[in-house]
This record gives C-alpha cells, structure tokens and sequence, in this order.
C-alpha cells in the first residue's frame, strides 16, 4: 500500500474512532442529566464521573492522533513525508509501513531522550 492511501485509511479509521467516542461522551453527558447530580454522595456517581472523564481523555487523544494524520498528509503534500524531523535523512519505509505517522527515523527515534 503507498503512503497517500495508507495515510487515508489511518484518517478514515481516526475519524470512525471519534465520531463513535464523541457520541458515547455525548449519551454519557445526556444519560448522567437524569441521574442523581450529587456525585460525591452518590455510589454510582465516582463511576460515572471516572467514564465520563476517560471517554473525553479518548476523544482528546483521538483529535491529537488526527491532527498527527492530516500533519503527515501535509507533509507528504510537500513532499517532506518520510523525512526524519531531526537529522533530516530518511525515515525508511519499513518504519513508515509500521509507523506511518513516524516523524523520525530510527537512530533519532532511540537516540533520542524521552
């Protein structure tokens, strides 16, 4: 598979993953307005407030990792995909067949601090 449609793919598997995490948010928010509003004596009320608080940390991740994919298709657009952000060689397309949204190469990926 080429870069363009493997990074489509990726977009449209992102885009799938946050519309469906966007309307449990959505039921969670609209189910918790007909349920006791006092979390903190509530049993269930810590449970519903630790869901909701995950699913929104979800949607965020999956609105990061969608902005990463439309990064790499501007880059590729450019023609600077595959190009490691840190010594500006060559990312490698095994690492881009398994990362494709890699924006360094191996020695900088290990290399670098984390």
């Amino acid at each position: 598979m080429d870069h363009s449609r493997r990074l489509e793919v990726e977009r449209e598997r992102t885009l799938g993953r946050l519309a469906s995490l966007t309307e449990d948010f959505a039921a969670m928010v609209a189910s918790s307005r007909d349920t006791n509003a006092d979390d903190e004596h509530d049993p269930e009320g810590a449970t519903i407030a630790f869901e909701r608080s995950q699913v929104g940390s979800l949607v965020r991740q999956a609105q990061l990792h969608l902005a990463e994919v439309d990064a790499a298709v501007a880059g590729l657009d450019a023609g600077a995909y595959g190009t490691c952000e840190g010594c500006g060689g060559p990312i490698g397309d095994d690492r881009l067949e398994v990362r494709p949204l890699a924006r360094a190469c191996i020695s900088c990926a290990t290399s670098s601090p984390r």
